[in-house]
């Protein structure tokens, strides 16, 4: 009896463990922590604002987006093997409306979760690595090997997958869509080495970032939306989400 209550007693701390937080928000924090930072891809349009806020019970990172972009992006840098299940909780006031992924011009969302990768070479054929040379010449050195966006959309279906728009080494994953969960936190949990996998091909890769990013400035249009408690978790472990605080 006692040997059981000892190891009910050390489950919690062992699943704290297993856990790697990589955006929890303190509910006291007044700005947003290092190692996250604004990450602006173009001068063209302004930035999207983004602030710590209290959303219904939720320390969360709250964006707002009109006409604008901007990247809240920190680094990994993490072999994904241990702990490859990406958890999260979204919200969002409302889709946009005439966003289309399959189009530059509709490239935007009103809620967005981004995780780059760096491949090996022998990963990459010699087109993609001539055409991240060029990105890259273009761009700044930023620009990753390889990229999951998991999108909250306005007009495809749950697990809908595409290239982006600008580029085929970044894949395109609906994971909500439409307004019917709209204006209430969301929670999810990815494979994202099984993403991957199967969207590149290969399993020899490490996440280099996390971004999150409401995003409207192909369309010009208005986005609210909030993100929490990011933290990676063995696949046979559930993700830890803390109950709102009311």
């Amino acid at each position: 009896m006692k040997r059981v209550a000892f190891s009910a007693l050390l489950l919690p701390a062992l699943i704290q463990a297993q856990t790697l937080d990589v955006g929890r928000i303190d509910a006291g924090a007044t700005a947003i922590p290092a190692p996250w930072q604004i990450v602006v891809p173009s001068e063209k349009a302004p930035p999207t604002r983004y602030q710590l806020r209290q959303w219904d019970g939720v320390a969360a990172i709250e964006a707002t987006a009109k006409g604008s972009m901007a990247l809240l992006a920190r680094p990994l840098n993490m072999d994904l093997q241990p702990t490859p299940v990406l958890c999260w909780r979204w919200r969002i006031d409302a889709p946009l409306i005439h966003a289309d992924l399959s189009k530059k011009s509709g490239d935007d969302f009103a809620a967005r979760v981004y995780v780059a990768f760096s491949l090996p070479d022998r990963a990459l054929n010699l087109g993609q690595r001539l055409k991240l040379g060029l990105a890259r010449q273009l761009f700044g050195a930023q620009v990753p090997d390889a990229a999951i966006n998991y999108v909250w959309d306005n007009r495809h279906p749950i697990g809908f997958e595409a290239p982006n728009a600008y580029t085929d080494q970044a894949r395109m994953l609906v994971l909500e869509s439409g307004a019917e969960r709209a204006g209430r936190w969301i929670e999810e949990r990815r494979d994202v080495l099984s993403d991957a996998r199967r969207l590149f091909g290969t399993d020899q890769i490490k996440a280099a970032q996390l971004a999150i990013a409401s995003d409207t400035d192909n369309t010009g249009e208005f986005a609210h939306a909030g993100f929490a408690d990011f933290h990676f978790v063995p696949p046979d472990q559930p993700c830890s989400f803390s109950a709102p605080s009311r």
